[in-house]
């Protein structure tokens, strides 16, 4: 988007600015009591809960205080995608070859997508051999210019670099630079046997665990996992037999070489060949256009970030909101520009400019916040866009579906996305009240016990209490 007018800047924050503080309600007696069996106190709790189509909140709870709202940070940034991209919006993976076939090489474009699967990436060099033929005689190059991000450690977070929560933004993000490890049980010959749904280039997997007595309890670490050498990993320890078959989700530890191996294994196994080797660079000038991988419409992409509240997802969506993803080519996507953008959206739809801190737009952040008030008024103008029912469908399902499934109050009857964090405890969404109305519920609990079962049951008190006649 182009920089807005400065005579418009200047109205949008005084508009903002000049907004009255929200009156503060009471709080419900069954919410009071919720926080008392949870041993929370009041001001640990953040709500505000109003008619989706407009009007004063029927609750409000240091609603204009800012509060850390983990993965709820994701309905914000599904709200700026659907309102800046379009729900027509697709990322691109183009594959070109050198203008004069000269030298053989094959440039892989990475521009952002957090859908280049395995699924994906087979049909993409299906796309290619059919175009090229099977044999390569030059380089397979990897491009990943197109994020123009600092790289950060995926440990950095909370020290848990193997987890696929973890993974950092890539602008070729294949696979989410992660795996799934099967380990099935052999009782007859007291092993477990391994083995991974993503191929690697000269990665080598023990073919078999040892089967070992106990409960299942920590079984991943019980394993005791060895990675310090990404091509040899080992495992010191065994799988409890008591355990039964068990699917391990990893983040690979060779994060800058995921791309590279993948791609090399799979055009091996489509029988391609490789005369080359496969390497990082930048497409040349006047390069010829071969094949391109086209992502799925952003609304399944937002189903599977919001119902599986999946970060990778949400940070690649964030930076294509940086200005000059649309031009022709890309202009390197910065966390700068996406940010500025996502401000720029929430303080021309009712929130003022100190009611949001954005970082990259997943919540798994310690410097993200937001007040209940602006998250609700942004719920409620996107009830009034086109796009809406994309916004609805993303949600969680109360009582049914992935990480709502334990508010119960709404069962069936709930759109809600929740985030939690050690210390956070959040939701938000819109509630199908028993009067037949819409409500857009917004809770956050920031506190040091946010993280057990009684303050979870605080967040669906609210929600309960939203379903009743006004």
């Amino acid at each position: 988007m182009p920089d807005l007018p400065r005579s418009l800047c200047l109205l949008l924050t005084c508009a903002a600015l000049c907004l009255p503080a929200a009156a503060q309600t009471p709080l419900p007696e069954p919410v009071r009591a919720a926080l008392v069996r949870a041993q929370l106190p009041e001001d640990s709790l953040y709500a505000w809960v109003a008619p989706v189509e407009g009007g004063p909140a029927w609750l409000a709870h240091q609603s204009d205080t800012l509060a850390h709202p983990a993965s709820v940070m994701k309905v914000v940034t599904s709200i700026a995608a659907l309102d800046r991209l379009g729900p027509l919006f697709q990322w691109r993976t183009p594959v070109y070859a050198d203008s004069n076939g000269s030298s053989g090489h094959l440039y892989v474009q990475g521009r952002g997508d957090p859908r280049l699967v395995n699924e994906r990436l087979w049909l993409l060099l299906r796309q290619v051999m059919a175009a090229t033929g099977p044999e390569l005689r030059g380089d397979l190059v990897l491009d990943r210019s197109a994020l123009a991000i600092p790289a950060v450690d995926p440990g950095a977070f909370d020290g848990e670099p193997l987890k696929p929560y973890n993974v950092r933004p890539d602008a070729l993000l294949v696979n989410q630079k992660s795996l799934l490890l099967s380990l099935r049980p052999d009782a007859a010959r007291g092993v477990a046997r391994v083995a991974s749904d993503t191929a690697l280039a000269g990665v080598q997997w023990p073919a078999t665990v040892p089967l070992v007595g106990g409960a299942c309890q920590d079984w991943r670490a019980g394993l005791k996992l060895d990675v310090g050498d990404p091509l040899r990993p080992r495992f010191g320890g065994g799988l409890p037999a008591a355990c039964g078959e068990k699917v391990w989700p990893l983040a690979w530890p060779d994060a800058a070489g995921f791309n590279a191996r993948a791609i090399e294994a799979q055009w091996l196994a489509l029988g391609g060949k490789l005369r080359g080797r496969v390497r990082e660079g930048r497409v040349p000038a006047g390069a010829v256009l071969v094949a391109e991988g086209v992502s799925p419409t952003l609304p399944e992409v937002l189903r599977d970030m919001n119902k599986h509240s999946n970060n990778a997802i949400a940070q690649h969506l964030m930076l294509a909101l940086s200005p000059g993803q649309t031009a022709q080519p890309p202009q390197p996507a910065t966390w700068e520009g996406a940010r500025a953008e996502v401000q720029a959206l929430v303080q021309s739809h009712g929130c003022r400019d100190d009611e949001l801190v954005i970082d990259n737009g997943s919540g798994l952040s310690r410097e993200e916040r937001i007040s209940p008030r602006c998250l609700g008024r942004l719920l409620q103008w996107a009830w009034t866009q086109p796009w809406m029912p994309e916004l609805l469908g993303s949600l969680p399902v109360a009582g049914i579906e992935t990480t709502a499934r334990r508010i119960t109050s709404a069962a069936g009857r709930a759109h809600l996305k929740t985030g939690s964090l050690h210390n956070v405890a959040a939701l938000a969404g819109v509630v199908h009240g028993a009067d037949g109305q819409r409500h857009a519920v917004v809770v956050m609990l920031n506190h040091p016990l946010a993280a057990g079962a009684e303050a979870r049951a605080v967040l669906d008190a609210v929600v309960g209490w939203s379903m009743g006649p006004r």
